[in-house]
């Protein structure tokens, strides 16, 4: 048995799916981008005439991709700090890993943060214009 969790903060996602299923003490976000709720805004992206990518600033996107995970917590009932495990999607590895790694250790690593396990890998592209995509797992605590 599983729980379906829509957000009313989160952006909507871009498909027929939900932003969580909850399975038990388990929490399984959907891929969760940079966007705003209710606008097809994209911090940090500056697109041309025909919707292409001109220039993107990962730390932008990256505070917005977190706002989006732990709206989607917060509203199934979860906490930042029960996150263990995150999988990143980046679209230019070599050029915003760097940017990431630090802002993601401001949010994930050192005392009473959740330093979850992690995966990141570079991928081609996203389903809309964007450089990061995160996958959570969280675990309820008791």
């Amino acid at each position: 048995m599983s729980d379906t969790i829509q957000s009313g903060r989160a952006a909507e996602p871009v498909g027929a799916y939900p932003h969580a299923k909850r399975v038990g003490d388990f929490l399984f976000l959907s891929g969760i981008g940079p966007r705003k709720r209710g606008s097809k805004e994209i911090p940090g992206v500056t697109l041309d005439d025909r919707g292409n990518i001109l220039a993107h600033d990962i730390e932008a996107q990256c505070r917005s991709v977190f706002d989006n995970v732990r709206f989607v917590l917060e509203d199934a009932g979860a906490k930042w700090e029960d996150i263990v495990d995150v999988t990143v999607f980046l679209t230019h590895m070599s050029d915003d890993f760097p940017v990431f790694n630090k802002i993601y250790a401001e949010h994930f690593a050192g005392p009473g943060k959740p330093n979850p396990t992690r995966t990141t890998v570079e991928v081609t592209a996203l389903p809309t214009p964007i450089a990061i995509e995160l996958k959570v797992i969280a675990v309820f605590s008791s």
